[in-house]
């Protein structure tokens, strides 16, 4: 098996899709970050549920991956995860009819923005990106975590530019679309697309989010929430 391959296929079964990493070395240099990721949110930090939707597929409404409510009737989440057959959004436990606005590619562009007639909270972007270190917490379907902004360093060099955007959780499996928060800032970091896994053992060393920066210029002119 090639070592510094880019698996690009989406995982069958967890519907999040798998970046291969590149070197063992990369793993051991990660092992300082890797070891305060994945734990359990704290119980202040359950605020970002009211934030957290599922989108929902087809006529029969098949419930998919996660999306974050950005305020005003818009949710952004993964281009893998919302495509054209998004009938509508689960949030607050209430089944919503939504619509599909614009949806990229991936993994060049992996977001979509899909619109519905709620007019509740509304969710700030970040206007900064926090150091390598800084906690973060991640919104997914069905639990909320902390763990922390990692360092580009811990993926290959060819790929430290493109996906310079990391937490320290490689156990992203099923997460895809998911909110990354700023914990103290209490705005949207990130939406998670893909994870970074070792060839050798195959184990997740971390995974990308696509950045609150490229979601700001993403959503289509004269959409406000």
């Amino acid at each position: 098996m090639r070592k510094n391959s880019l698996q690009r296929g989406l995982m069958a079964k967890t519907n999040f899709t798998e970046f291969a990493n590149l070197v063992l070395a990369a793993a051991i240099v990660g092992l300082g970050c890797l070891a305060i990721s994945g734990l359990h949110a704290e119980p202040m930090d359950n605020w970002v549920q009211d934030y957290t939707v599922q989108v929902l597929r087809g006529d029969e409404q098949k419930p998919g991956g996660a999306g974050v409510y950005l305020g005003n009737g818009q949710v952004i989440t993964a281009a893998h995860v919302a495509g054209a057959n998004t009938r509508g959004v689960r949030i607050d436990g209430l089944n919503v009819p939504a619509r599909l606005v614009k949806t990229g590619s991936f993994p060049q562009l992996d977001l979509s923005l899909i619109s519905n007639s709620l007019r509740e909270r509304r969710m700030p972007l970040c206007h900064e990106q926090p150091p390598a270190g800084a906690p973060v917490i991640v919104a997914a379907l069905r639990e909320v975590t902390r763990t922390s902004i990692a360092s580009p360093t811990l993926i290959a060099p060819e790929y430290q530019t493109k996906y310079s955007t990391l937490i320290s959780d490689g156990s992203t499996d099923g997460k895809s679309g998911s909110g990354v928060f700023d914990a103290e800032g209490k705005c949207l970091l990130r939406i998670l697309s893909s994870k970074f896994t070792n060839d050798i053992d195959h184990k997740g060393i971390a995974s990308y989010f696509v950045p609150a920066s490229t979601i700001l210029s993403f959503i289509p002119v004269g959409i406000r929430w």
